[in-house]
């Protein structure tokens, strides 16, 4: 029963952290593999957000990979058989699909002639309906922002 305690305080308090290459992204991870703790540096500032993705999930399988070792080791001595460590095999070994960054689109420069024009006083506001407004004349006349009733 000691044993039993033991191990369940050990996983409990487990703990793996893992950081980018570039010191860009820190982050820990529990027993289960799930986000703890999130830490970006300033290096995130010059990144796309693509960029920012692409190191915080590749540091994210770093940390749950580890995560998954120690629980193994930890498990270990219960047996190694099981669908528990089967689950903790496929997360050591599992790597994510990394898409390709997108190229970015190059805006095309607008001509420096062109003036483009705010016309939103140029049209007539419309006259509120005069009198109350059946559902054949609002159907009939299509959309307006006035009240239909």
């Amino acid at each position: 029963m000691a044993d039993r305690e033991a191990l369940l305080a050990e996983l409990s308090a487990l703990s793996a952290t893992a950081t980018s290459a570039d010191g860009a992204v820190s982050l820990s991870v529990n027993t289960d593999g799930v986000l703890t703790r999130l830490q970006l540096t300033d290096a995130v500032a010059g990144m796309a957000p693509a960029e920012i993705a692409d190191v915080v999930l590749r540091t994210y399988n770093d940390a749950q990979q580890e995560s998954a070792k120690r629980t193994g080791q930890l498990l270990a001595q219960v047996g190694t058989g099981g669908y528990l460590m089967d689950r903790l095999r496929w997360r050591v070994q599992f790597e994510p699909v990394f898409l390709p960054a997108p190229v970015p689109a190059v805006p095309s420069p607008a001509p420096d002639d062109v003036v483009l024009k705010d016309r939103s006083s140029d049209a007539a506001p419309a006259a509120p309906p005069a009198g109350p407004v059946g559902d054949d004349d609002w159907y009939d006349k299509g959309m307006r922002l006035g009240k239909a009733w």
